[in-house]
């Protein structure tokens, strides 16, 4: 059955985007291979997860440097499902996510809106 596996997020540099994943948001990462022209094959997700990752890729050119940190024109484009929103709300304020908002609830879960190192704007929700 087809799935998505990789979604691509184009960043500034690849070390200090994995410092942020890695660290400031705790996935782990999948992959990081050398591709030997100067870019690099680097992969993270959610930590213990199997599902789809995310593909950082620094940018090549000045269209795509521009692109960063807007890829989804201000709205938010990702989403991170937790099933311990506290905990993991508070371990990523305390690695310095900077969230946009205070926790809220709604119908649907409990959620609060944070930017990445570039600026995406993503979800942390635990679904109700």
């Amino acid at each position: 059955m087809p799935h998505i596996a990789l979604v691509t997020l184009v960043v500034r540099d690849y070390d200090e985007a994995l410092s942020f994943y890695t660290g400031a948001l705790g996935f782990d990462l999948v992959e990081d291979t050398d591709r030997g022209d100067g870019s690099r094959w680097v992969v993270v997700r959610p930590r213990g997860t199997e599902g789809t990752g995310l593909l950082l890729a620094r940018a090549k050119d000045e269209a795509q440097a521009a692109s960063i940190g807007a890829q989804t024109g201000g709205r938010v484009g990702f989403f991170l499902h937790t099933e311990d929103f506290a905990a993991d709300h508070a371990r990523m304020t305390a690695a310095g996510v900077r969230f946009l908002e205070e926790p809220r609830h709604e119908v649907y879960g409990t959620v609060a809106v944070f930017e990445d190192l570039h600026g995406n704007r993503w979800d942390l929700l635990q679904p109700a």
